[in-house]
C-alpha cells in the first residue's frame, strides 16, 4: 500500500506525467479483447469512486497508482483478472468496499486476488517487525494458491519505489530496506530480471543517494570510451559468426548500478577497476548454435580462467538458462559475454511472467519454469506449516531467498541443487524429510565427512540413516536451508511437546501418590474443571505446561482434588510433599537438563527444579545457585538417580600440575584411555611453576569419575585434583 494523506490535489500536478485510463485501456488493447477492456475500464470506475477524496502524499490523486500498476502488469501482458484485480488491489484495505462486494461485481477470482494482496489492518501487532512478518506471510500463502498474486505485489512495490521521493527519509530507508531483503529476491527467485534490476537501483538509490548519484556520473563519464570498445568488440564478433554461418543478434548491454556497487564493495574496488560496466549478449535460434558460439568467442579472445558457467545444461532455481564466459577483450580489458536461444532471453527478462507475456503451447522451457515456481511454492507452503510463527516464517523465507548454488548429486547420479555452504544434512532434507529425520552420518566421494561439513559443486552424498535416530538440535547451527532448519525445528519441537506430557504426567502421578491416587482415578468432571480455569483445551496441553515447567504440579493436584489435600502443616502433608521421589534415568529429553553451575552425575544427591519454559534443571543438592529459591517449595521436586540411569554426563575437573612440557598431552591421553570424552579444556597460568588445567569432560557415573581421578593422581607432576 502506499502513503497517503488527507488533502487536495495541488496546481503543481503536471498531468503529463502521468499514465490515464485511457493509456491503459489502449495499451490492453493490443493484446485483450474489446469485452475485456471494458472490464478494465469497469474497475477503473469501481476503484476512483472508492477511492475518491484520498491523495497520495505525493499530492496527487489516489487512483493514479493503481493505474500506474496496471500498467506495468499489462506491459508484462498479464491476463485480464491480474490488470483488474491490480487496479483494485487496495480498495479493501484503505475503503469500505469488502471482498463480497467485489466478487459481485468482478468475480471471486478478482476478489481472491485482490484480498491477497490487502494488508491485515485489522489486526493489532507488538511492533513493526511482527506487522510485516504477518503481512508478507499473508502474500505468500495467497500467491502459493495463484501466483497472480505476488505478481500484483511486485508491481504495487516497483511503483511505490517509482515514487519513493516524496516520503520522510525514515521511510524511503524502511520500505527501501524491506523491498531488498523481500522482494528483490522474491523477484530474482522467478526470474523477473526487469522488475529485480529497477528495485535494485531504486533500493540504492534511496538508500545511499550520494553513493548512487557518484556512481551514476561515473559511468555517464566512461560510457563514450567503453562504447567504442564494446563496438569494435560487436563488429568483431557478428563478422566472425557470419563466416561460420550463424544467424544471431549480438546485442551490448550495460550493467545496472546496484550490481556496479555490489562488486565494487565486495571485491574493495575502484570504479575504474571495473570493466565489464559493459557486457555482450548474443541471441541464436538454438542450444546447438549456443555451443557453437561459445566456441567461436573462445577463438576470437582468450577466455579468463574459472570464469566460465554452464546454465543451459544446469538452470538456476528460478528457470534461467544461459551460458556465461567471460573474455580478454582489446587491449586486454575484461568482458562478460552472455550466449542463449531468444525463448531463454525472453524468460530471462521475464521470469515466470513468461508464462503470460509469450504464452506457447510447445515452449517446453516456459512450462519448466512454471513448474519451478509451484515447487518453490509448495516448499513455502510446507514451511508456513512447520514454522511456530510469522516471525519464524519470514526468517525461513529470507534464508530460502537468500543463496548462491551448488550442484551435488546422488548416489544414482541425480543431480540436486543446494545454497551455498549446504551441508550433508541440508542435502537429506532436500531429498526426503524422512531421510533428513534419520540421517546419521554421510559419505562425500564415497569417503565419510561429518555432518557440518560444506558441500561443493560435483561431490557425490550418499547419506546413511537409521530408523531409531532423531534430529539433532545442534543441526541447527550449521544447516542453512529453509526446509531443513523449518523441518528440524518442527520435529524437535513436537519431541519436546511429547516429552513435556510425559514429564507432566510423571510429575502429576507423583503428587498424586502422595494421595493414593493416580491421574487416571482423578474423576473427568475435576480434569473438565481444572481445564477451564487454567484456560487450557484438552488433557495433553495441561500435562505439557506441568512438563514444561511452566505450572508446579502440586497446585495442580490441589485445583484437580481439593478435598484429599491435607490442610496445614499436618503429618499428612509432610507425607504427601515427601512421597516418592522421581526418578532420573538421563533419557528424558529435551524437558530435563542438568545444571552447568554444579554438573550433577549418576551417584550425586540431587534436587529438581521446575523453571519455567525449560521444564526440570537437575542440580546437585548442595549447589549454592538453588539457595535463593529455598522460598519457593513449589518449585522443587524431590528426585534421585534411577538405577538404569545412562548416558554421558558433563562434569569439571581441575587439575593443578607442574609446568612441565607433555603434561597437558599426558593427562589428555589418561581422560582418553578411560572412556571419557573431552568436551572442553581451559589452562590458567598460576606462576611459573604451576599451571591449573580445567577440564570439562563426559563420564557415565561418580564410579567412572573416581576411577579417572585415581589415574591422573598417579601421575608425575599432577599436585592435586579436585571436581569443581
Amino acid at each position: 500500500m502506499s502513503e497517503k494523506v488527507a488533502k487536495e490535489p495541488t496546481s503543481t500536478e503536471k498531468d503529463s506525467d502521468r499514465f490515464l485510463i485511457s493509456d491503459l485501456c489502449d495499451l490492453v488493447g493490443t493484446y485483450m479483447d474489446q469485452e475485456q477492456v471494458k472490464q478494465v475500464y469497469d474497475a477503473y470506475l469501481f476503484g476512483a469512486q472508492a477511492h475518491e477524496g484520498q491523495i497520495r502524499i505525493s499530492g496527487e490523486p489516489y487512483i493514479y497508482h493503481p493505474i500506474a500498476v496496471a500498467r506495468i502488469l499489462a506491459e508484462m501482458h498479464m491476463d485480464v483478472k491480474s490488470i483488474v484485480a491490480s487496479i483494485l488491489h487496495d480498495v479493501i484495505e484503505d475503503t469500505p468496499a469488502t471482498q463480497k462486494l467485489i466478487a459481485t461485481e468482478f468475480g471471486d477470482d478478482v476478489a481472491k486476488l485482490v484480498d491477497g494482496v490487502s494488508k491485515l489492518t485489522h489486526l493489532k501487532f507488538k511492533n513493526k517487525i511482527e506487522e510485516q512478518a504477518e503481512n508478507i506471510q499473508k502474500v505468500l500463502l495467497a500467491m502459493s494458491q495463484d501466483i497472480r498474486v505476488i505478481m500484483i505485489k511486485l508491481a504495487d512495490r516497483l511503483h511505490n519505489m517509482r515514487t519513493l521521493d516524496a516520503l520522510r527519509p525514515d521511510k524511503r530507508r524502511r520500505i527501501a530496506k524491506e523491498t531488498l531483503e523481500i522482494y528483490v529476491p522474491i523477484a530474482n527467485r522467478l526470474g523477473i530480471y526487469t522488475i529485480r534490476h529497477e528495485l535494485e537501483d531504486r533500493v540504492l538509490k534511496a538508500l545511499y543517494p550520494i553513493r548512487y548519484a557518484v556512481l551514476e556520473n561515473a559511468v555517464n563519464k566512461a560510457s563514450g570510451h567503453r562504447k567504442e570498445v564494446i563496438r569494435k568488440i560487436d563488429k568483431a564478433l557478428v563478422s566472425r559468426l557470419g563466416q561460420l554461418g550463424i544467424n544471431a543478434e549480438v546485442q551490448s548491454r550495460k550493467k545496472h548500478l546496484f550490481s556496479l556497487y555490489m562488486k565494487m564493495r565486495d571485491k574493495n574496488l575502484p570504479f575504474d577497476k571495473v570493466f565489464d560496466v559493459y557486457a555482450m549478449r548474443v541471441i541464436v535460434d538454438s542450444v546447438d548454435d549456443c555451443y557453437r558460439v561459445l566456441g567461436a568467442v573462445h577463438n576470437l579472445f582468450k577466455p579468463i580462467p574459472g570464469r566460465f558457467k554452464d546454465y543451459i545444461a544446469i538452470p538456476k532455481s528460478n528457470g534461467y538458462q544461459s551460458l556465461h564466459t567471460a573474455l580478454y577483450g582489446p587491449h586486454g580489458i575484461p568482458l562478460e559475454v552472455q550466449i542463449r536461444t531468444e525463448e531463454m532471453d525472453i524468460f530471462a527478462e521475464s521470469g515466470i511472467a513468461a508464462h503470460w507475456l509469450y504464452k506457447s503451447p510447445d515452449d517446453s522451457g516456459m512450462i519448466s519454469a512454471h513448474a519451478r515456481a509451484r515447487d518453490w511454492l509448495t516448499g513455502i507452503l510446507e514451511m508456513q506449516q512447520t514454522a511456530g510463527d510469522s516471525l519464524e516464517f519470514l526468517e525461513n523465507v529470507k534464508v530460502d531467498l537468500f543463496h548462491d548454488e551448488v550442484y551435488v548429486y546422488t548416489p544414482d547420479g541425480d543431480i540436486i541443487k543446494l545454497p551455498r555452504n549446504a551441508t550433508p544434512v541440508d542435502f537429506a532434507y532436500s531429498v526426503h524429510t524422512d531421510i533428513g529425520n534419520t540421517c546419521v552420518a554421510a559419505k562425500l566421494d564415497h569417503s565419510f565427512a561429518p555432518l557440518n561439513t560444506p558441500l561443493y559443486s560435483g561431490q557425490t552424498v550418499e547419506v546413511i540413516t537409521s530408523p531409531s535416530a532423531r534430529p539433532n538440535p545442534a543441526w541447527l547451527n550449521y544447516v542453512v536451508t529453509a526446509k531443513a532448519r523449518s523441518n528440524i525445528r518442527n520435529f524437535l519441537k513436537n519431541m519436546q511437546a511429547d516429552e513435556a506430557m510425559s514429564q507432566g504426567r510423571r510429575l502429576l502421578d507423583r503428587c498424586l501418590k502422595g494421595l493414593g491416587m493416580r491421574l487416571d482415578d482423578v474423576p473427568q468432571e475435576s480434569i473438565d474443571k481444572t481445564l477451564a480455569e487454567y484456560g487450557f483445551d484438552t488433557i495433553g496441553d495441561l500435562l505439557e505446561d506441568v512438563g514444561m515447567g511452566n505450572r508446579p504440579p502440586s497446585l495442580v493436584v490441589r485445583r484437580m482434588v481439593p478435598e484429599r489435600i491435607p490442610h496445614g502443616d499436618s503429618e499428612e502433608t509432610r507425607e504427601m510433599k515427601s512421597q516418592a521421589p522421581l526418578p532420573i534415568h538421563g533419557t528424558e529429553g529435551m524437558v530435563v537438563s542438568y545444571g552447568k553451575c554444579c554438573y550433577p552425575i549418576p551417584g550425586d544427591q540431587i534436587i529438581g527444579v521446575l523453571s519455567k519454559g525449560q521444564g526440570m534443571v537437575i542440580h546437585r543438592e548442595g549447589c549454592r545457585n538453588i539457595d535463593p529459591l529455598r522460598s519457593q517449595p513449589d518449585k522443587f521436586v524431590d528426585v534421585n538417580w534411577a538405577d538404569d540411569a545412562e548416558g554421558d554426563f558433563s562434569c569439571l575437573v581441575r587439575l593443578d600440575v607442574s609446568n612441565k612440557p607433555g603434561v597437558l598431552a599426558r593427562t589428555a591421553t589418561v581422560i582418553s584411555d578411560e572412556g571419557a570424552n573431552i568436551e572442553n579444556v581451559e589452562v590458567e597460568d598460576r606462576d611459573g611453576l604451576y599451571t591449573s588445567l580445567l577440564y570439562q569432560i563426559t563420564v557415565h557415573d561418580r564410579n567412572h569419575l573416581a576411577t579417572i581421578m585415581r589415574r591422573l593422581r598417579k601421575l608425575p607432576h599432577v599436585m592435586t585434583i579436585q571436581r569443581s
